[in-house]
């Protein structure tokens, strides 16, 4: 995957891994059931309206909270193909890459796309092209080895490929 484009889910600061998946359904690890469940506890309407290739924008602290890897596996099973934050938790941050989730750190990004913007972004440069509303940032793109473990779908696919 070297771009995606879809629509923007909007969320603010501390968006926490119990919010993304409650803690009641920590007992699987079916990316498909998870992948139901994701932010159900934050936005209610969030699994009826996602689409494949729908975009998470937040700003501070994204994926806060527990060092579970259920988070990031519900939000790539629900369908979204990058988050876009301010800043992310740390832990998230490697989970996420572990199982191939693309994320990108873009402070102006995240304080200037909205909720149901139309979003292009461009792994290999970074560039996050916000084509409601005519803008572009400049986000980090991730360095090629990076990108070879999201493209292959997490670093265990990755490690299995060598």
């Amino acid at each position: 995957m070297k771009t995606a484009k879809g629509n923007v889910f909007k969320y603010g600061d501390n968006v926490d891994t119990d919010v993304i998946i409650p803690a009641r359904l920590l007992n699987t690890f079916d990316p498909a059931e998870l992948g139901s469940h994701c932010m159900e506890d934050i936005d209610s309407d969030f699994v009826k309206k996602v689409k494949n290739g729908d975009i998470i924008v937040a700003t501070k602290n994204f994926g806060c909270g527990s060092s579970r890897e259920h988070a990031p596996i519900a939000i790539k099973a629900a369908g979204i193909s990058v988050v876009i934050a301010e800043t992310f938790a740390r832990i998230f941050y490697r989970n996420a890459i572990n199982i191939g989730l693309p994320i990108i750190e873009c402070p102006a990004a995240a304080q200037g796309i909205s909720l149901g913007d139309v979003v292009e972004v461009d792994f290999n440069t970074g560039l996050i092209n916000n084509l409601t509303q005519g803008q572009s940032y400049q986000g980090q793109a991730f360095p090629p080895f990076m990108q070879k473990i999201i493209d292959v779908g997490g670093l265990v696919n990755y490690v299995n490929s060598l």
